[in-house]
């Protein structure tokens, strides 16, 4: 069985636990009150991401607290992840400024693969959805994004985020085998 860690990270009130909640089953409500994640949540669940085969993957979503307090933990969560997902509210310009932040901490920190980050653009319920392009800064907008409607298409969401988890394996079990035959040779 193959483990994946992977962050979700971005601005406050951007929807991330509520998107982590939905892909890890957690649970089924979808609104609800707001209430910010302190720290980190760590959710464990088993899936089988696209392009795996038969493989079963063990995945521990880091739900990851937006709120900059938290500054000094985040080197200690991004220790050994494999890949990050940065979730923002498309609706409120101020995070479309805010992600490349998100993205300079803990994307180009790491020197990660653009096959092992992912934009969540979350639309909240009762919102306007304009699926079309967002005015991203040039380094995101090399990057997947998907937009995600929990009240509409919830199941399309899902899909997106097992072919994501999918490139995060591949990606992966690429590395380790580069990492194995050096060791050989």
């Amino acid at each position: 069985m193959f483990k994946t860690k992977i962050l979700f990270v971005g601005p406050t009130e951007s929807g991330k636990t509520v998107v982590a909640n939905f892909l890890s089953d957690t649970t089924e409500n979808v609104g609800g009150e707001y209430r910010p994640t302190q720290g980190v949540r760590i959710l464990e669940f088993e899936s089988q991401p696209e392009g795996s085969g038969d493989k079963i993957c063990e995945v521990e979503l880091w739900d990851c607290s937006g709120d900059f307090k938290f500054e000094s933990c985040w080197p200690a969560l991004m220790k050994d992840c494999s890949g990050v997902v940065i979730i923002f509210n498309p609706d409120i310009p101020s995070h479309l400024k805010e992600i490349e932040t998100w993205h300079s901490i803990f994307i180009s920190t790491q020197s990660l693969q653009e096959s092992q980050c992912l934009l969540i653009a979350h639309h909240k319920p009762g919102c306007e959805i304009e699926h079309g392009r967002l005015p991203l800064a040039p380094n995101l907008s090399r990057l997947p994004l998907i937009h995600s409607d929990l009240e509409e298409e919830p199941e399309d969401v899902r899909h997106s985020f097992y072919r994501y988890l999918g490139n995060v394996v591949k990606t992966m079990s690429e590395s380790r085998e580069r990492e194995e035959m050096s060791i050989i040779t």
